[in-house]
């Protein structure tokens, strides 16, 4: 399989986040990523199926025939955490359980693992938004202190012209909605991207899904995470600018997948108890079972000696 960069720019089909001083940051091959700006947007359709872990492994070989490994996307994967900002209320939450056509999001991202996060670290703010079945993203990227300065104490930061309506949305979100913290979502992602004529293809496997709902800093130290997606099974999804190509849905229909409606976010808000758990929950009795473990061997247990009183001789 090769390696190709992804259409969108960087990991997770994103634009590379980018240092204080505009140096772009190392990834695993320790490429540096060329980006002409740091406001980035695009719109997809997205397919999500749950698989197996050990199934994951097949379908990510079958699909490297037709497609290439993302050049930031090591083997093993990458790390994504994102920390989203909701209303006191879960407005953002509500309006994904109650389907609406137009609905929105904002959180802060950073990919790559939390060890050693400071405040300098590449972390991208991003709006992202729900217009009928289209997925829509916009995001720039900034110092993690900056990012903090914007979303958390809402004040304005310094951009370029280019930036200004994307930054001035960001404010007036936090400040009219009152957005706060609510939750944190990491996992570990592996990328393909589409070669030729699916160049706007991309496929993406997400495992160990997992958060909290304290600790908002990236940098907390030993903070602790629950799976909310049990850890046997990974998150598949299918983006496309377009239409999904024929080969891929005839791979889900041969290798039975089925479509599924999840959302990370919601995932964590009602496995941390914040709201009632929703027709978007995966439940553990709907998902494929846990592989079973090989029994262990039995290994006989040696008797123990048995302690016998010791004969006494008979005196004459």
């Amino acid at each position: 399989m090769k390696r190709r960069r992804s259409v969108d720019g960087g990991p997770g089909g994103d634009e590379a986040p980018v240092r204080a001083g505009g140096s772009p940051p190392q990834f695993a091959d320790d490429e540096a990523l060329r980006v002409a700006s740091r406001l980035h947007a695009f719109n997809r359709y997205e397919l999500k199926y749950l698989v197996p872990v050990e199934q994951a492994a097949g379908i990510r070989d079958e699909l490297g025939e037709r497609m290439d490994r993302d050049l930031h996307s090591p083997v093993g994967g990458y790390g994504v955490w994102s920390l989203y900002y909701d209303t006191p209320q879960l407005r953002f939450y509500w309006e994904k359980i109650e389907g609406l056509k137009f609905r929105r999001k904002l959180r802060i991202r950073h990919y790559g693992d939390l060890d050693g996060v400071t405040d300098d670290s590449a972390v991208c703010v991003e709006i992202k938004q729900r217009v009928n079945r289209v997925t829509q993203k916009r995001r720039i990227t900034l110092p993690y202190a900056t990012a903090r300065k914007l979303c958390d104490e809402r004040e304005m930061i310094e951009h370029s012209a280019k930036e200004n309506a994307f930054v001035n949305e960001v404010l007036e979100l936090v400040v009219r909605l009152n957005l706060q913290p609510t939750a944190i979502t990491g996992y570990q992602r592996e990328a393909l991207v589409g070669r030729d004529q699916d160049t706007g293809l991309r496929v993406t496997f997400d495992r160990r899904i997992r958060g909290r709902d304290r600790d908002f800093h990236f940098g907390t130290p030993n903070a602790e995470n629950r799976f909310t997606i049990p850890p046997h099974l990974s998150v598949m999804e299918i983006k496309v600018n377009e239409r999904t190509p024929y080969w891929i849905t005839d791979l889900a229909a041969r290798r039975n997948l089925s479509l599924v409606r999840v959302s990370k976010y919601v995932q964590s808000i009602e496995a941390f108890g914040l709201a009632p758990r929703s027709v978007f929950h995966v439940r553990e009795e709907d998902l494929p079972p846990a592989p079973a473990l090989a029994p262990l061997p039995l290994v006989p247990t040696p008797a123990s000696p048995t302690t016998r009183r010791p004969t006494e001789a008979s005196h004459s």
